[in-house]
């Protein structure tokens, strides 16, 4: 069998399997079915086939718990969203974070709160890099 490549990004599947594994901490390949939306139809062996796929991408470790598997997330939900926001910069905003930031605060759907928070993110940034 042919090794494949490992990704450093997650398909959309993989990542709504990443997201329940990082709200449960650890789960079987059930725990991860059940905190699945209600309308949302896997099969017990694809969702088994999603979290190997994750295992042999390293996203993922497990263990065995008698004839169960409990996977663990191997990346921090945190340290993910730091390397897609890295790859989407470096890819779409010509690896120029600014540029992100600027299309994503003029986006008119951006409610004066939010704009609030990210000013004040910014504000303790700047504060603790200089202080």
């Amino acid at each position: 069998m042919r090794q494949k490549k490992k990704s450093d990004l997650l398909t959309e599947v993989e990542l709504e399997f990443m997201n329940e594994l990082w709200a449960l901490g650890e789960g079987t390949v059930r725990d991860v079915l059940d905190q699945l939306p209600e309308g949302r139809n896997l099969a017990y062996t694809s969702a088994a086939t999603i979290l190997r796929i994750l295992e042999q991408k390293e996203f993922v470790t497990s263990r065995k718990d008698g004839k169960r598997h409990v996977f663990v997330p191997m990346l921090a939900k945190d340290a993910y969203q730091t390397r897609s926001l890295k790859d989407l910069s470096m890819k779409l905003f010509d690896d120029t974070p600014a540029s992100l930031v600027a299309r994503l605060v003029d986006d008119a759907d951006l409610s004066e709160e939010a704009l609030g928070q990210i000013r004040a993110l910014v504000d303790r940034r700047l504060k603790n890099d200089t202080g």
